[in-house]
């Protein structure tokens, strides 16, 4: 073939090359194959790893509403703006779903032909045996006291044993091919394939999986209905009318701490075992259970956590005439590791403005207040309750209220008759006068709260049979060797010997010790000298006439 230079091409030459049209199936055929590529898969996973950013660094409404609408009030400028992008709804979004949808699409598109492919390679026979073993990178050689059909014999017999698939015996004269390590393409399919078993179940556990939250102070009861949940965060094609109709009562909950002075784990936690009564269904009778951290209680696909504990003290707000405007268990949130909690009373039925109460809650109280209300230590050894008094408006429009703050925005601070802030501190039993004739106040007992969450993801096994199959399939890939051994068998002439040759070559740049140079040949000398002794003994063994 001759090639021409470019400057000697003729001048009559036309000097526009036409090039053929793509045609809108061409080019669905170029996106598709740049979508499938290994490049575009990675990026699109790393993509998606930094689109689940945003979900950890601003309030998801799904999980805390009132964080958001906080959020909202406090940046009136970019948070709009930030709403309208999604990033309060980051897993909901139509950005991180394309995200999450082109790289399913991009792994199924890349894995599938590649699984093809590999079925074919695993059917088809090994290469001939090259002519020249010599050749080869890896290579050795030597000479048996064995004629070649003995040798070929021992040598299929030796790499049947270590597990390489061989070419068939009549397909080649004087020579075997054998090839391993098939298994190393096999794990890094299945790892791929692994990655797109656990997007299904994280897709699955999305769509239809639910969480709900509560706050549970001993002697209530939940029922797993909607409004049985401080929270609740259904998936897209959760039916609500239909949840598993269970209920939990929390009869008492245990807590101890380490009590041992001095040491560096002083007023650590050491169990939380909280007693339940439950029931599976209506009308069925209850049974004691015991709920803890690790041990969580199970009713068909869904699963009851207990995730957290405090205090709830029991307050009883009357007014001036001695009327209860407000009687209960009211949580509080602890906020240090002596469970310094804090929460609010909330009285909308007072006259003629409504209370609020802004309160602290002490376990362990420190008398003095000097470097502010603290506790000292996380159980109830000197319990006390402190409190601020406002009046107005507890919920003003347009913003979401929650349970454990007071938004005071709307509402002024009680003061005494001197214009001083009012400060209460109860003890258990105790009771207040508030001033203006508003009524009192009184810190009846404490009791205690589990934080119970509830949770329904029928992915989770998806997910984490995807996840073991990965690990697995990753091992496999980076474990296995990809091997080709040939082994070809020469008569020497006049001596009635056999010379041996063995070539190995390795695949996919695997610069590790080939099985030509290891202990094969070796083997194979062994195996062969076996067989002829063998042999021999049988053909002394039969009687001649």
């Amino acid at each position: 073939m001759v090639l021409q230079r470019l400057d000697t091409i003729p001048e009559d030459t036309p000097g526009d090359v036409a090039l053929p049209r793509l045609g809108p199936l061409g080019w669905l055929r170029w996106a598709w194959r740049q979508l499938t590529s290994m490049r575009t898969a990675l990026s699109l996973l790393m993509l998606l790893a930094v689109a689940a950013v945003p979900g950890s660094i601003w309030p998801q409404r799904g999980v805390d509403a009132g964080k958001v609408a906080d959020y909202l009030a406090a940046h009136p400028g970019a948070g709009p703006w930030l709403d309208r992008l999604g990033f309060f709804d980051v897993y909901e979004s139509p950005w991180f779903s394309s995200v999450y949808l082109l790289l399913f699409a991009s792994l199924v598109g890349c894995v599938l032909p590649r699984a093809r492919l590999h079925w074919r390679a695993l059917r088809a026979q090994p290469p001939r045996a090259p002519r020249r073993l010599d050749r080869l990178p890896q290579h050795r050689q030597a000479v048996v006291e064995a004629p070649p059909e003995v040798a070929l014999a021992a040598a299929r017999s030796v790499l049947a044993r270590r597990r390489f698939r061989l070419r068939a015996e009549e397909e080649e004269e004087g020579a075997v091919s054998a090839e391993g390590g098939y298994l190393r393409e096999t794990g890094n399919l299945v790892f791929h394939l692994a990655l797109i078993v656990v997007l299904v179940g994280v897709a699955v556990g999305h769509l239809v999986g639910w969480r709900g939250d509560r706050i549970l102070p001993v002697g209530d009861t939940l029922a797993n209905t909607v409004s049985g949940y401080d929270t609740f965060d259904p998936g897209p094609w959760v039916d609500t009318a239909a949840l598993t109709p269970f209920t939990v009562t929390l009869d008492a909950l245990d807590v101890s701490f380490e009590r041992l002075a001095g040491g560096a784990q002083f007023g650590a936690p050491r169990d939380f075992t909280a007693t339940t009564r439950t029931t599976a269904a209506p009308g069925q009778r209850s049974r004691v259970e015991q709920l803890k951290v690790n041990g969580p209680l199970q009713f068909g696909g869904a699963s009851v956590f207990l995730l957290g504990n405090g205090y709830a003290p029991v307050v009883t707000v009357k007014d001036a005439a001695g009327a209860v405007l407000y009687s209960g268990a009211t949580p509080f949130l602890p906020r240090d590791a002596n469970y310094r909690s804090v929460g609010a009373v909330k009285v909308p039925a007072a006259t003629p403005a409504q209370l609020g109460f802004l309160a602290v809650f002490l376990p362990t109280a420190e008398q003095t207040y000097a470097q502010g209300p603290r506790s000292l230590f996380p159980d109830l050894l000197n319990p006390e309750l402190a409190m601020t008094v406002y009046q107005g408006k507890l919920n003003p429009p347009g913003r979401a209220a929650s349970v454990y703050t007071l938004d005071t925005t709307a509402m002024t601070q009680v003061r005494d008759s001197v214009g001083k802030g009012v400060l209460i501190r109860l003890k258990p039993g105790q009771t207040a006068q508030l001033p203006g004739g508003r009524g009192s106040i009184t810190f009846d007992r404490v009791v205690r709260w589990a934080g119970i969450s509830v949770r329904y993801d029928p992915g989770k096994g998806i997910a984490l049979a995807g996840a073991l199959l990965a690990l697995l399939g990753l091992v496999a890939s980076l474990t296995v060797r990809r091997r080709r051994v040939f082994v070809r068998v020469l008569p020497e002439a006049g001596t009635g010997r056999t010379v041996v040759v063995v070539g190995g070559l390795a695949r996919g740049g695997d610069a590790g010790e080939d099985p030509a140079t290891g202990g094969l040949l070796d083997d194979l000398l062994a195996q062969t000298s076996a067989m002829a002794t063998d042999q021999a003994k049988e053909q002394r063994m039969v009687p001649t006439r």
